[in-house]
């Protein structure tokens, strides 16, 4: 029998959630995502060195000495994402998910010019943006920001997604895709209840992803919903059927090795239909995102700890660049 790896990829596009270009080689899924953090990680690999001093040099030559550092840093960090999303494309056939700086994510015009800009730096290497995916915080400025990038043929990943009427404003945007997160809402529920126990169906992140999935399909968007942020193998299985799953490379390793039949959880085909309809404008959004402590902070810490690792991320090649500075590069 096949491995549930094999099966789940049948039913659902497996995604790699990762920046380690290695772990991508080995499970060879279509598509790939990256976040800061992982970025971070990845960064920090010994194996990947060569990426990083190459996007310090793609930065370089594109500065003088009059640029102040913070420009140079900002712009190298830019340059990092992109060589990372470069190299994880030759090895996939589909599309990488790079995210914008998660402390624009509540400035919808500085949102939409970085996209953009992300956008040009990989026509630059030769990669159609049919291949990318900008990936964004799941704010009100940023499923704005997403409505504009998506009518300029911009596709869109909307992340750190943990509420209903996020993933609906997403819909009523024509968001290319959204991400919304599965291990970190059960996270949050065993934290506030001491319950340690959210087996299959009850895992309340599991719960979430299927009403959306339902909502959906029902209502025919064509917006994909691809489960994110796992915390175990079981989670995954309960959301097999799905349009997509972004899976670490340990839970993946878990998967390729368990046998056993895995059934199709989430169908479209036997959907109940005549769910009521929901619009949100703003003010009903940032109500609902209120209302709902555990989305409210879940963002919040999401959009928090995004930008902590790309501070660090920033101090890392501020110390590489230091480290390498000859007179071919500029002082900074």
């Amino acid at each position: 029998m096949n491995s549930i790896l094999e099966q789940l990829s049948l039913m659902t596009v497996v995604v790699a959630d990762t920046g380690d270009i290695d772990a991508i080689r080995k499970f060879k899924p279509r598509d790939a995502t990256t976040n800061p953090s992982l970025i971070l990680a990845a960064a920090k690999n010994p194996n990947y060195i060569k990426l990083i001093d190459q996007s310090l040099e793609n930065s370089n030559k594109l500065f003088s000495s009059k640029f102040s550092k913070k420009e140079f840093i900002t712009e190298a960090i830019d340059q990092v994402s992109v060589t990372f999303g470069k190299e994880i494309l030759k090895i996939i056939s589909g599309r990488v998910s790079t995210e914008v700086d998660a402390r624009l994510s509540f400035d919808t015009q500085a949102t939409v010019e970085k996209a953009r800009k992300i956008i040009n730096l990989y026509k630059e290497h030769g990669i159609s943006k049919d291949r990318v995916l900008i990936k964004i915080a799941s704010t009100w400025e940023g499923i704005k920001a997403a409505e504009i990038l998506e009518k300029e043929g911009i596709k869109c990943n909307l992340t750190l997604l943990f509420n209903f009427c996020q993933a609906v404003a997403c819909a009523n945007a024509n968001v290319t895709l959204i991400s919304p997160f599965v291990g970190r809402i059960l996270d949050w529920h065993k934290a506030k209840t001491g319950k340690t126990d959210y087996s299959g169906k009850e895992d309340p992140g599991v719960i979430s992803v299927t009403k959306i999935f339902n909502y959906f399909k029902e209502k025919g968007f064509s917006t994909e919903i691809m489960g994110a942020s796992f915390r175990n193998i079981d989670e995954i299985k309960e959301l097999a059927g799905c349009d997509l799953l972004t899976i670490s490379p340990k839970l993946l390793n878990e998967l390729d090795k368990e046998s056993g039949e895995l059934p199709k959880k989430l169908d479209k085909e036997s959907l109940i239909q005549n769910s009521p309809e929901y619009l949100y404008d703003e003010k009903d959004f940032r109500l609902n995102m209120l209302e709902d402590q555990m989305a409210s902070e879940k963002l919040s810490e999401g959009i928090t700890g995004f930008s902590k690792a790309i501070e660090e991320l920033e101090d890392l090649l501020i110390r590489r660049f230091e480290e390498v500075c000859n007179d071919n590069l500029i002082k900074i």
